[in-house]
C-alpha cells in the first residue's frame, strides 16, 4: 500500500517514557519525510506542545491537537478549532467540582486548574515541569464564574484523573447528560471531554480532504481509546504494544511499545 500520510499519536506512541523522541524515531520520521510522506502529529495534548515536538522533528505538515478540537497548519495557523459551549463548559465544571475529581483543561497555551496538585501542575509547568521550554503556563483559578466570564478564553479539552474507577464511571454517566458533548479516555484513570463531533478521526478526514489524499493511503499509530477514531479509518491501523487491550484488538498490526522505537518500526516496515 503506498502510504501518503501518517497520524501518529504522541504520548504512549511518539514519545517515551521519559517524553523523549529516540534517533531511531526521529531517523524513520525524517526518512518518511523524504519520500514526501506527510507526518502529522494527532495528539491530545495543548497545541503549544504539539508544536514544539513538531519543531523537534522538524515537520512541516498539519498538527491536530486537544484530540482534534484544533487544527493548524505549519506556521500553527488555524485550519479549524471547535471550543467547548460556554454553557456546556459551566456544566462539566460543576459536576467535575461536585464530585470531587480532579481535572484541568486546555486552550492554546495555558493549563487551568482550580485544585494544586503539585505533581500535575510541576509537570506541566515552564517553570521547572517536563514541559520546560514549550511555554506551557499554568493558571490557578478561582471559580466557574472566573473563566465562564472570559470572553477570551476558547477551552477545547477537559481532562479527568481519578485512581477510583468506579467514580470515573459515576462521572462519566453523568456528564453524558450532558448533550452536545465528546467523551473519550487516554489511560485508564482519565476521562476526556470535548465539544461534539471532536475526534482525531475527524481531523484525519478534513486533511485528507483538504490535501486530496484517499484515507486508504494513511497509516494511524495510537496506543488507547482516544486513538480509535483515526485507527478506525486509517488504510494501515498500527497500535503500540503497550497500547490498550481495546485498541490492539482492532488494529491492523501491532508493533513494538514506545520504550523500544515502536513507532519507527512501523515506518519502517510499511513506508520505508
Amino acid at each position: 500500500m503506498d502510504i501518503k500520510l501518517i497520524a501518529i499519536d504522541m504520548d504512549g506512541t511518539l514519545l517515551n517514557s521519559s517524553n523523549k523522541l529516540t534517533e531511531r524515531t526521529k531517523k524513520a520520521i525524517a526518512m518518511a519525510k523524504e519520500k514526501n510522506v506527510e507526518v502529522v502529529l494527532a495528539t491530545g495534548r495543548v497545541l503549544k506542545s504539539a508544536l514544539h515536538y513538531a519543531n523537534l522533528l522538524n515537520l512541516d505538515s498539519y498538527i491536530a491537537a486537544c484530540n482534534g478540537a484544533i487544527l493548524v497548519d505549519n506556521k500553527g495557523n488555524d485550519i479549524y478549532r471547535k471550543p467547548i459551549n460556554k454553557k456546556k463548559l459551566e456544566k462539566i465544571m460543576e459536576i467535575g467540582h461536585d464530585m470531587s475529581v480532579y481535572f484541568h483543561f486546555y486552550n492554546e497555551d495555558t493549563f487551568f486548574t482550580r485544585t494544586y496538585v503539585k505533581e500535575i501542575v510541576d509537570y506541566y509547568s515552564s517553570s521547572n515541569g517536563k514541559f520546560t521550554g514549550q511555554s506551557i503556563d499554568v493558571d490557578i483559578y478561582k471559580s466557574i464564574r472566573d473563566i465562564a466570564e472570559r470572553v477570551d478564553l476558547d477551552v477545547f479539552k477537559f481532562l479527568f484523573i481519578d485512581n477510583d474507577l468506579d467514580k470515573l464511571i459515576q462521572l462519566k454517566k453523568r456528564l453524558g447528560s450532558i448533550e452536545g458533548i465528546s467523551i473519550s479516555k487516554s489511560w485508564t484513570n482519565n476521562l476526556e471531554v470535548m465539544e461534539e463531533g471532536v475526534s482525531k478521526g475527524r481531523s484525519l478526514e478534513h486533511l485528507c480532504r483538504l490535501m486530496n489524499i484517499s484515507l486508504n493511503n494513511t497509516m494511524a499509530i495510537g496506543d488507547n481509546e482516544n486513538d480509535l477514531s483515526m485507527l478506525e479509518i486509517a488504510g494501515i491501523s498500527v497500535g503500540m504494544g503497550n497500547g490498550a487491550k481495546s485498541v490492539l484488538e482492532k488494529v491492523y498490526y501491532v508493533t513494538e511499545d514506545n520504550n523500544h522505537d515502536g513507532v519507527a518500526q512501523a515506518i519502517e516496515k510499511f513506508v520505508l
